[in-house]
């Protein structure tokens, strides 16, 4: 009779690759928004700096900061306090980034007299960045301070990892949904902006089937 082999596959790969496609995307965004388009600014004469600002940090600040903190558990050799004080302040930059990409839309149309959210885009980035805020709120008072005891820690543990990756794909949809958005406002067609746009979004997905892959296989070391 043949011996049943355990076959284990590591996060070692999927995290290696989730690093890599992250810097693929960030100068992607990078050769978008500063070649291609015409920078970026907080305050500018130039409204399209303003709203470019938007994209930058919600894609390269927030998502990919996110996903990182993510995968420190699977790509640190540290001690487990130590790479937890490192997931929750990535966290807490992602989500700082976050809301100041989210101020530079609403400065970007509050001067161009846009409407705010009034598409599906806003609303799921509405909601991801609320979430995202109380996510790490209730992780703050249950793992850092005042700790709640062991048995509460465990207890809240899984819903942590579930809501946390949720909220993670949550945005990545919103990634998604706003440059397809972004496409049609633009009127891309053909071109080396229409194939930017593209690739970002394909490997923003990428990014975040290795993240979610980083999660759920066991660590390399």
């Amino acid at each position: 009779m043949a011996k049943n082999r355990n076959f284990q596959v590591s996060a070692t790969p999927a995290t290696v690759l989730a690093h890599l496609l992250a810097v693929a995307v960030a100068t992607l965004v990078l050769v978008w928004l500063l070649k291609l388009r015409e920078g970026v600014a907080f305050s500018s004469g130039n409204k399209q700096k303003i709203f470019n600002l938007h994209p930058l940090l919600m894609v390269i600040g927030f998502i990919l900061i996110a996903g990182e903190a993510i995968m420190v558990h699977k790509s640190i050799p540290a001690k487990r306090e130590a790479l937890k004080t490192i997931h929750l302040i990535l966290h807490l930059i992602a989500l700082l980034l976050g809301i100041l990409g989210i101020t530079a839309v609403f400065k970007f149309h509050n001067e161009r007299h846009i409407p705010n959210v009034y598409t599906l885009h806003s609303w799921l980035g509405i909601s991801t960045i609320s979430l995202f805020g109380l996510q790490w709120v209730f992780a703050f008072f249950s793992f850092v301070f005042p700790q709640t005891n062991s048995t509460a820690r465990s207890s809240y543990h899984p819903w942590h990892v579930f809501v946390g990756s949720a909220v993670f794909f949550l945005a990545i949809c919103t990634a998604e949904a706003g440059l397809v958005e972004r496409f049609i406002f633009l009127g891309l067609q053909k071109g080396q902006e229409a194939l930017v746009v593209n690739f970002t979004g394909l490997l923003i997905f990428l990014f975040a089937v290795c993240v979610g892959l980083s999660v759920v296989l066991p660590r390399g070391f």
